[in-house]
């Protein structure tokens, strides 16, 4: 049986966990006093490269290139950093059970660690095919993206499969930024997703119009209204159809699924308060337990902008909600006060050579500015939701910095307006007013 370890800080995960370590070091961390447990092999790391530059067909991402905090213009954290702030990285180490009761974790091996103080940042899950029992679903190169592993996996096929048929079941955030870096590989792909356009959790038809149309003229098929019903594989194991629910078949090399993502909250339940799928925290992101922290997408926060609890799934909200827990840890020992978390939602991405950015809340109607032809030599278009005669949200494609920061402003002034038709009228000239 191996020994127990007791750290003042544990910090359980391996991503944004980067974070916290560094609020920690500037904070004034002692020495031996906090510890980082990951199941992952590797020091933490910006998530979101996996799915635009470590797949890149040339120059792509590796580490230790993108080691966190390099993803919002900070110091990059080196294994040796963590070594020389007397930070512990535990690493390769599932934990199983947690008794929060008695502060002590346990891990797969069997080792014990006890804290004071806990931190959760276990991120989600990816919801697999597997889970709802799909006929064929565990062949060879159906693959998901969501740590380094996966990601090694899909480079691993992309490579075995060179030039093959690509098909990637959904239409959010990972089917759009893997059909693009499928189809810089030079991979024939297919997109399917059951709903009426792609990522309809933030865009409207109007936004979705633009992109569907784009991913349409780079040769990538879109097929809406059906989803992957079945698969079957070769003599090896290996893919080789998609089976649709209207029973159309695909050929297909390699299957890459991207349906979304589930909070792991599992190791804490009937612990913890929960709220919205997560564990609820106050605005210091501490738990209905002292001394326990949950941050990034395990935890449902009070969003002062909007008066009420969210959870949000985005990099940004994790990596500041790493920081504010931390400040308020430590503030708590000093006796200092820190200010309450006043997060404004952010989402973005990039594909091919398009780039967008939304801020707030996708509420309201909805009002479209700008061209959003596909065809357009250089797209630049946007999208306004208003409630109550307030702008609680803008999207915008292809703009510039200053242009983001004005549209960030909006959301966050929320200011009124009258008048919808003047609004997609004026189009980003309202924001650069406010």
């Amino acid at each position: 049986m191996a020994a127990e370890k007791h750290f003042k800080y544990v910090i359980l995960g391996g991503g944004v966990a980067g974070y916290a370590a560094k609020e920690f070091a500037n904070q004034g961390v002692q020495p031996g006093e906090l510890a980082i447990i990951s199941k992952e092999s590797v020091a933490p790391y910006e998530r979101p490269a996996l799915s635009k530059g470590y797949l890149f067909p040339q120059n792509a991402a590796r580490l230790p290139g993108f080691h966190t905090c390099v993803g919002s213009g900070g110091e990059k954290l080196l294994p040796e950093w963590y070594t020389e702030k007397g930070i512990e990285l535990i690493l390769s180490t599932d934990i199983v059970k947690a008794d929060l009761a008695s502060k002590t974790l346990t891990s797969a091996a069997g080792a014990t660690f006890t804290y004071d103080t806990l931190l959760i940042a276990t991120g989600s899950s990816t919801i697999k095919l597997t889970d709802f029992g799909v006929e064929g679903a565990e062949a060879n190169n159906i693959l998901y993206l969501r740590d380094i592993e996966d990601a090694d996996k899909l480079v691993a096929a992309m490579q075995a499969k060179k030039d093959g048929k690509a098909v990637v079941v959904g239409g959010g955030y990972i089917g759009l930024e893997l059909s693009a870096a499928l189809k810089i590989n030079n991979f024939d792909v297919t997109m399917i997703y059951p709903e009426p356009w792609c990522m309809p959790r933030l865009f409207t038809a109007g936004i979705a119009h633009f992109y569907e149309g784009y991913y349409a003229s780079k040769g990538i098929n879109i097929v809406k209204g059906t989803y992957a019903s079945g698969f079957d594989a070769d003599a090896n194991g290996d893919v080789s159809k998609v089976k649709l629910k209207d029973g159309r078949v695909l050929d297909a090399d390699i299957v890459i699924v991207g349906v979304g993502g589930r909070p792991m909250t599992g190791l804490f339940k009937g612990q913890v308060e929960e709220e919205k799928g997560g564990l609820k925290t106050d605005t210091f992101f501490e738990t209905s337990v002292a001394g326990v922290y949950a941050i990034g997408d395990v935890a449902s926060f009070p969003m002062k902008l909007y008066n009420e609890p969210r959870r949000v799934e985005h990099v940004d909200h994790a990596r500041k909600s790493a920081e504010q827990a931390v400040k308020a840890i430590k503030g708590k020992e000093s006796g200092e006060t820190v200010a309450e978390y006043d997060y404004l939602p952010y989402f973005y991405s990039r594909s091919f050579d398009i780039a967008w950015q939304f801020y707030g809340d996708n509420v309201g109607e909805s009002v479209l500015f700008g061209d959003n032809d596909p065809a357009a030599a250089k797209a630049k278009f946007g999208t306004y939701w208003v409630k109550d005669g307030k702008v609680l949200g803008v999207f915008l494609e292809g703009g510039s910095a200053d242009e983001h920061q004005a549209i960030a402003k909006v959301a966050r002034a929320q200011p009124p307006v009258a008048d919808l038709e003047a609004l997609g009228k004026e189009g980003l000239d309202f924001a650069a007013k406010i």
